[in-house]
Order: structure tokens, then C-alpha cells, then sequence
């Protein structure tokens, strides 16, 4: 088995540093104020030095872990998920409601956009079911309801549904993952200095979404839109030009309301919101594979299923968790995607005995998950690119990158 290791030190000089120039030595209300987020870094690093090697393979199967998790974390109800559907269309509707009532109250604007901005994002996550099949047995049920509610948020429905399975059937490994993939450092090298600065200053990296789905990453070619697109097979364009249309057919709807209402109400009520749910989907979606140091990436003979879904980490949002329909528990869902997301927290807490060290536990979040924060702001002074070779490697940093970020 070939290793890169990743040094020790690697996230805690710069982020040391971070931290004495933004609370010096003599604020210790600050200091006390982020002591959980400190405490759990400390933590982290004491996981580090004892060595223990994530990167090596569990003792356990992936089918000790299914037998540990209750057989009723496997039925899908297909009202219970319409429910949570229901939920957030009554809630994105009271929310528009309130704000065109209130249209001249400056103070509630921000509010507003935060908050439908978050329930796009929840719309997401019930799609993100659909696209899964845990949503309910029924395919066509979930095809649709899928597609009402990707569309309405610019989700090319199948295009992202295709592309999502190859991340899970492929997660952890350099190469074949297709979402927040490591660059390889030759990639890497090969990139603008632009580029290099754009993809890991805040808060560049969290309105990335629409250019990937156009675009994809670096490194891959084609779109989410084009049936011709390497990421489809030939019996799948159908599907996604079907997906394109109803895409297509939203932003008709939404330069409709712009010719007859105005563009400032429909940017007001719709596109500030949207790009809220943009740096969501962004924010989650990176941090459940990143910002955590000792976390192995494989290729080769060293990938399998199992190690490549034990590298997602699961983070908790606090108040959010309820909102986005618990997509924060996420070494489950990688696991088993087939599980209900009313489900996972459940799941988890009978997988984790048999996870064991493998598991990390979440730091816990106030009302508010700010924490998280942090630890975006680490992982990109820190998380650069990976070695061109080895079948098991960590994230590295580029000196000078780091910084010019200090």
C-alpha cells in the first residue's frame, strides 16, 4: 500500500495565526466566546497525533453496519416526504407573502433572503431525495416531484441526478469523484494564479454551483444541460433534455415576471434568495468532505466503497438541521442513500458502535451553525491539492497561497 502522509502541523500554523490576528492576546471575552469551536480544533489535532490512521481499512463490513441499523430506517412513507414538501412550499409562500407586505421595511429584507434562501436550499435536499429514490418506492413519483422542485430552483433535475450518483458510487477517490474533488498537484500547478486565489478566498468558492453545472470542475469536461455530455450514456439523453426543458421553462417564467412586474421585485423576491441557496448547497456540500485534518483520498487498488463513504464527515447546523431535513448526518447517507432523510440521525446512532474511530462526531453547533465558519476559513488556507501519486493521500497546502491569505 502506497501513503502520502500529511504533516501533522499542517492546519494548525496558519490557523494559529488566523486566530492571533484576529483576537490578539488580550480579548478573552472572544476567546471564550469561540471556546467550543477552539476545544473541538484542539481535539481534532490530539486525533491526529495518536496516529490513528483513517486511512487504513476498517475491521468492519458494510454489512456489519447495515445489520447494526433498525430495519424501520428503511421504509420509505411516500406522505411523510410529501409532508415535508407541503411544509416548505407553505413556508417559502408565507415567507414571499410577508415580504411583499412589508415591501418598504429595509431592515426586513436581509431576514427575508436569509431565510427563503435557506428553504430553496431545503427544497434541494427533498429533491436531492427524489434523485436518490428515498423519497418513496414509486419512481415516478419522485421523478416529478423532483423535478418540480429542482426546476424551481435552476436544478437541471436529471443532469444533477446522474452526476450525484457517479459522486456516491465513486466518493473518496481522486480521480473518478465528480463533486469537491481534490486537485491533483500537477492541476493544480496548471492553473492561473487567478484561478488558484478565486477557488480558495471566501467567499468565492460558495457561489461556484451554477458554473458547475455548467462546467463542472477543473479537471472534467462537459455539461449538466448537453444530453452529449461525458457524464451521460447514450440512453440517458432523453432524461436530460427532459430536465433542460423544464429548466428552460423556469427561467422563461422568471423573465416573464421581470417584463411584467419589474426585474428589482423579482431579484428582491427570487434571485437574492437563490444565490443564498447557492452558497448553502456549496457550503454543505464542501464541508462534508473537507476541514477535517486526517482525511484520506484514494485511488487504485485502495479505493473501495466502504473507505471512499468513511471519508465524508457529518456536521451538525443547529436550528438548520430540522430546516434542511438533516442532510448534516452524511456518513450514513453516503453509506446508504436508499435511507429516508427523516431517518438518518436514527441510522447513525445504531451504526456508530460499529464505526467506531471512523466515525467522527460532529462538533455541536448553537442555534446557528457560525462555527462552521472556522472551519471553511481553515480548509481553504489548507486544503490545496493532493500528490500526484500514492493510492492513499491528504489534502496539502501551497506555502505561498497560504500567505498571501495571513
Amino acid at each position: 500500500m502506497t501513503k502520502q502522509w500529511a504533516p501533522l502541523s499542517r492546519a494548525k500554523a496558519p490557523f494559529f495565526y488566523f486566530k492571533q490576528w484576529l483576537w490578539g492576546n488580550s480579548a478573552p471575552q472572544k476567546k471564550q466566546n469561540h471556546s467550543r469551536h477552539n476545544e473541538s480544533y484542539r481535539k481534532e489535532l490530539e486525533d491526529e497525533k495518536s496516529m490513528f490512521d483513517a486511512g487504513s481499512p476498517p475491521p468492519f463490513k458494510i454489512g456489519e453496519i447495515r445489520a447494526a441499523i433498525p430495519p424501520h430506517c428503511w421504509v420509505k412513507s411516500p406522505w411523510r416526504s410529501m409532508s415535508y414538501v407541503l411544509r416548505d412550499l407553505v413556508v417559502i409562500a408565507a415567507l414571499a407573502a410577508m415580504a411583499m407586505h412589508f415591501d418598504s421595511c429595509l431592515v426586513m429584507w436581509p431576514f427575508y433572503w436569509f431565510a427563503q434562501g435557506t428553504m430553496f436550499w431545503a427544497l434541494f435536499v427533498l429533491g436531492h431525495d427524489c434523485g436518490h429514490g428515498s423519497f418513496s418506492d414509486n419512481a415516478t413519483l419522485n421523478n416529478i416531484v423532483g423535478h418540480f422542485l429542482h426546476s424551481s430552483i435552476l436544478v437541471p433535475y436529471h443532469g444533477w441526478r446522474i452526476s450525484h450518483r457517479t459522486h456516491h458510487q465513486n466518493h473518496g477517490h481522486v480521480e473518478r469523484d465528480e463533486s469537491w474533488h481534490p486537485l491533483t498537484e500537477k492541476t493544480y500547478k496548471s492553473l492561473e494564479k487567478s484561478t488558484k486565489w478565486l477557488r480558495f478566498t471566501f467567499p468565492y468558492p460558495l457561489l461556484a454551483y451554477p458554473i458547475y453545472l455548467w462546467y463542472r470542475s477543473p479537471g472534467k469536461s462537459g455539461s449538466h444541460f448537453s444530453p452529449s455530455s461525458d457524464l451521460f450514456v447514450p440512453h440517458e439523453k432523453r432524461q436530460v433534455l427532459t430536465s433542460t426543458f423544464c429548466w428552460s421553462m423556469m427561467i422563461a417564467l422568471l423573465l416573464g415576471l421581470s417584463w411584467t412586474v419589474g426585474v428589482i421585485p423579482v431579484l428582491k423576491l427570487y434571485g437574492v434568495p437563490y444565490l443564498v441557496f447557492v452558497m448553502w448547497i456549496d457550503l454543505v456540500t464542501y464541508l462534508h468532505h473537507h476541514g477535517q485534518p486526517n482525511l484520506p483520498w484514494y485511488r487504485g487498488q485502495e479505493w473501495t466503497y466502504l473507505r471512499g463513504a468513511l471519508t465524508t464527515v457529518d456536521r451538525d447546523y443547529g436550528w438548520i438541521n430540522n430546516i434542511h431535513h438533516d442532510i448534516g448526518t452524511h456518513v450514513i447517507h453516503h453509506l446508504f442513500p436508499q435511507i429516508p432523510h427523516y431517518n438518518l440521525v436514527e441510522a447513525t446512532k445504531g451504526a456508530k458502535p460499529v464505526l467506531g474511530k471512523y466515525y467522527r462526531e460532529p462538533q455541536k453547533s448553537g442555534p446557528l451553525p457560525v462555527h462552521l465558519f472556522w472551519v471553511l476559513m481553515r480548509s481553504l488556507r489548507v486544503d490545496h491539492f493532493v500528490s500526484d501519486e500514492g493510492e492513499v493521500v491528504y489534502y496539502q497546502a501551497d506555502p505561498d497561497l497560504t500567505t498571501k491569505h495571513e
